[in-house]
């Protein structure tokens, strides 16, 4: 996924650099074991020069975070180009996309993982460091969704639901021992069709006070930020 043998001259190769050798480093001797001295010396870089360009090894992840987050996006847009898809089928493509990137990087996120709980740690996926990136994953899955006939409600609250079921889906991945990590495929493809059907049901007009009283629920223990938008009246 990264270049681990960029060319030195400009800043942005540099850069690039370092953070390839950094992430296999990673892989290779674990987030904790890996030094910042360690990092500059597989990239053939002064220590100074790693420090200038990241500050920390968390900056290094955060890094990692965003790049892959641009690949998905990417590698999504891609894909629903390609012809037209289903919702089911757009959804599930949102989600495999996420875990083909990431397919080599389970043991580096099962050490990551134990950060999630603390939203303080720039580290945490939940942290203010990495709203960027949050943001980002849900506009993937907006992208998903794309001009699927939805009350305006639901459509507010979807991108994050779509979030947060994947980042479920990879704490299994995380553990999957199957072949290939088999069973997180049949995971996923079980979990988009379910929630397709959860959501026809929900778009319903007899559902729509339910649907307020939810988005009332998420907006008073701010979960959902973004609902503090005005939305438009439901269909």
């Amino acid at each position: 996924m990264f270049k681990e043998n960029a060319p030195r001259g400009k800043s942005k190769e540099t850069k690039a650099n370092i953070l390839g050798h950094a992430i296999r480093l990673f892989r290779e001797r674990g987030f904790d074991s890996a030094t910042m001295r360690d990092v500059a010396n597989a990239a053939g870089v002064a220590l100074g020069a790693a420090y200038y360009y990241f500050p920390s090894k968390e900056a290094i992840v955060q890094a990692y975070y965003e790049d892959v987050q641009a690949q998905h996006a990417q590698r999504v847009a891609a894909a629903l180009a390609e012809k037209r898809y289903g919702l089911e089928d757009r959804l599930r493509i949102a989600i495999e996309k996420k875990f083909d990137i990431l397919k080599n990087d389970r043991k580096l996120l099962g050490a990551l993982f134990r950060y999630t709980a603390d939203p303080e740690h720039p580290l945490s996926i939940f942290s203010a460091a990495n709203r960027a990136v949050r943001e980002q994953s849900m506009k993937v899955f907006t992208m998903a969704v794309g001009d699927e006939k939805l009350p305006d409600d639901i459509r507010a609250i979807l991108p994050m639901a779509l979030w947060a079921l994947h980042m479920g889906i990879l704490l299994y991945f995380i553990y999957d021992q199957s072949a290939e990590q088999a069973r997180t495929h049949k995971l996923i493809e079980g979990a988009t069709r379910m929630f397709v059907r959860v959501l026809a049901v929900a778009k319903l007009a007899v559902m729509k006070p339910v649907r307020g009283s939810l988005s009332s629920l998420l907006r008073e223990a701010e979960l959902f930020p973004e609902l503090d938008r005005p939305v438009a009246s439901t269909r």
